[in-house]
């Protein structure tokens, strides 16, 4: 496995981190972050970081620096930037799991946003699974308490077949998960489960049946709703009731217009209606946001100007990890990182557009689109405007966003920024999500829209987790 890419995410938190102090015990800092584990990735990266720093002088001066904060007097993790590159602060934090906390396995998992929801109400993973590797790897670098031999990289076939093995006995009190559907519409006539396009499907009904949770979640897309009968009809017959409702992030604290379509469903005898129920009320005690508050206190930045440079960054356009320099906030940020403060800016940097696009970008005023006269002498869509009359759209800071789609990794044409002539970067489009700044998503540029867009937002996770805890608690006192 190549660690290079750890190495150098290494550095820059470090240097974006870090504050100036005398250097002090670098031998123990170094000695903690290459700790030998039990497991075979970690050791494998701290090897490669010890052969690193026979050569490698911006590693050595970043160890350097990071001993003013970890050293034979002190060990500061709580502020330290690179926690989760280190064995010793990882190590511990498998220890210092919740042994009493409720068990998990997420299907189709993606970049982690419903875990992270239900993580952030105690939940436990004890299973994760999904077949994108920078997915797998964004998961695993942001749950480090969760062994890497419980995030399975692979086909949920396979993983469905093997689960009794991958599981080695852990229990699992809730199933999560957002499988996959394409073969329905609104017409579609035909029997959801028996569709050969939604075997996916079929494999979650499946891996409910074997793992027999207490409870389960899924989430789809709102179109799902023409075969929600079937669905229900399907789950009962492995012994589960179903209820479903569209929910819409925008009522959970989320600035986004985002409807799911949600299924709970229990084989303990509990109303999922009075589920939902709770949902909604809670859903009615949080405040509401705005795109503005999502995008409260990150830099100005230009688009990019250089062509298939993904992987670079500059001042003017942004770097995948650089300082923060501001210490303002607001109620919505707080909101998603849990009152932390976040000495680093994570995802924040601009993606290339040519001239004619800055040209559009600018000339848009907020809530414009397409089809807006002042455009209309440069618009490439304009004789077609009434198919690509939301090709361009320019955001507006005091309403809700629309909804963030995977489209972004093609271009954030509909997701332009509504005060800079250029789209939403990664981390604009997590914050309104609402993934906390330290969700660092790993992988190639274009494929951190993709996780960022597929995701469920972290708040929604986080609601429906908070209704189902008090649920599964309760079947827990009672024996």
């Amino acid at each position: 496995m190549n660690y290079r890419d750890d190495k150098s995410e290494f550095i820059a938190f470090v240097q974006a981190g870090v504050g100036e102090g005398p250097v002090k015990d670098e031998e123990t800092c170094i000695n903690r972050v290459t700790k030998e584990t039990e497991e075979p990735f970690l050791n494998e990266r701290a090897a490669f970081y010890l052969e690193e720093l026979e050569k490698d002088r911006a590693l050595k001066e970043a160890f350097a620096k990071l001993s003013t904060l970890c050293n034979a007097g002190g060990q500061e993790c709580a502020v330290c930037p690179v926690c989760k590159y280190c064995n010793t602060y990882i190590e511990n934090a498998r220890k210092n799991a919740d042994a009493h906390g409720f068990k998990m396995a997420d299907l189709f998992c993606g970049a982690g946003g419903l875990s992270l929801g239900f993580t952030q109400m105690g939940f436990v993973v004890n299973l994760a699974n999904d077949i994108e590797e920078c997915c797998v790897d964004t998961y695993a670098h942001n749950h480090p308490e969760v062994p890497r031999s419980h995030i399975i990289l692979g086909d949920i076939h396979k993983v469905v077949e093997e689960l009794d093995e991958l599981l080695a006995d852990r229990k699992v009190d809730i199933v999560i998960g957002g499988p996959p559907c394409q073969g329905f519409s609104m017409a579609n006539r035909q029997r959801l489960i028996d569709d050969p396009r939604n075997h996916l499907y079929k494999v979650y009904v499946e891996a409910v049946g074997k793992l027999r949770p207490l409870f389960f979640v899924m989430e789809n897309v709102k179109g799902m709703l023409s075969v929600a009968k079937q669905v229900r009809e399907d789950f009962k017959k492995i012994g589960y009731s179903v209820e479903y409702r569209v929910l819409n992030a925008k009522d959970f604290g989320v600035p986004q217009n985002r409807e799911r379509l949600i299924y709970i469903g229990n084989r303990v005898g509990v109303d999922n209606q009075q589920i939902f129920e709770e949902i909604r009320r809670l859903g009615d005690t949080l405040p509401e946001y705005r795109l503005g508050d999502a995008l409260f206190g990150l830099r100005e930045l230009e688009a990019s100007r250089v062509k298939n440079a993904t992987e670079t960054g500059s001042q003017a356009s942004g770097y995948k990890i650089e300082k923060n320099n501001t210490s303002q906030t607001n109620a919505y940020i707080d909101y998603i990182n849990q009152g932390k403060r976040m000495p680093f800016v994570l995802n924040h940097k601009a993606r290339y557009n040519n001239d004619r696009d800055i040209e559009i970008f600018g000339r848009m005023d907020p809530g414009d689109r397409s089809d807006d006269p002042k455009i209309a002498d440069i618009m490439p869509y304009a004789r077609r405007n009434d198919i690509f009359k939301d090709k361009y759209f320019k955001l507006e800071n005091d309403k809700i966003c629309k909804t963030i789609t995977a489209h972004m990794k093609f271009d954030c044409n509909m997701y332009i920024h509504p005060t800079q002539a250029r789209g939403l970067t990664p981390r604009e489009a997590a914050r309104v999500q609402s993934f906390p700044d330290d969700y660092y998503f790993r992988g190639a540029y274009t494929k951190t829209y993709m996780q960022i867009g597929n995701s469920v937002p972290p708040l929604l996770g986080r609601a429906i987790a908070s209704v189902l805890k008090g649920y599964i608690e309760s079947l827990s006192l009672m024996g």
